[in-house]
């Protein structure tokens, strides 16, 4: 089984921290991101892995190689910003297996099995969509899916403070995500131009530990919190 994960963004928010190292080569807790990642996915059985890299692709090339902690690593490099849908057709070239998971590379979670995604992924699904729950939807949105989890909407972001599930940034397509996608075009957003419109979408709700470390002060929390969390 492959996964991709998707590390090529400029980390412009962290500044300083991630100016000449990629945001998944930062240390938490003694590991990269990219090793926390990693454990989960081995957990789900994967043995293969693509990173979707761009800015800082040597960096990452240098200090990954071609097998890390134990992982198959290839790389699939963007020449211009492709958005992460186009960063996702671009590694999907090398992706054979069906399903596969796909990783955003700043995104830390615990206390949860990957393989509860394959437990509830099925044929005819495009995919299934972590949701994990916050206490204020505020910075992210919202994800609303019925009793089965098939998805009814994405919101966007609201000005009122409210708990509720949220897109993880990971999630576990079937090949056939890539008939939904923009045709013709190479950069465009799954977020935006992809999940709205595909009609066999599901979530999986979870209060599962997750913290997104784009930002300096959730990247300082992770550092003191996680995986104790």
């Amino acid at each position: 089984m492959q996964a991709i994960i998707l590390c090529g963004g400029l980390a412009t928010r962290l500044g300083e921290t991630a100016k000449t190292l990629p945001k998944i080569l930062l240390e938490i807790a003694g590991k990269t991101v990219l090793e926390w990642q990693i454990r989960l996915l081995k957990d789900a059985g994967v043995t293969e892995v693509v990173l979707a890299s761009g800015h800082l692709h040597e960096v990452l090339h240098e200090r990954v190689g071609e097998v890390y902690t134990g992982m198959r690593i290839h790389y699939a490099k963007e020449e211009k910003r492709l958005g992460t849908g186009g960063a996702v057709q671009n590694a999907m070239k090398q992706v054979d297996t069906s399903p596969f998971f796909v990783l955003n590379g700043d995104i830390l979670l615990a206390n949860f099995s990957l393989r509860e995604m394959l437990a509830q992924f099925h044929e005819g699904m495009a995919g299934v969509l972590l949701s994990v729950h916050v206490p204020d939807i505020r910075p992210y949105g919202e994800i609303v899916s019925d009793s089965d989890g098939k998805i009814q909407t994405f919101r966007e972001k609201e000005p009122t403070c409210r708990p509720g599930y949220i897109n993880s940034a990971i999630y576990l397509f079937d090949q056939s995500i890539a008939n939904t996608f923009p045709k013709g075009q190479e950069i465009f957003s799954l977020e935006r131009d992809v999940f709205p419109f595909v009609s066999n979408l599901y979530a999986l709700q979870t209060d599962a530990d997750w913290i997104d470390i784009g930002v300096p002060e959730r990247l300082a929390y992770a550092r003191e919190h996680f995986p104790q969390l």
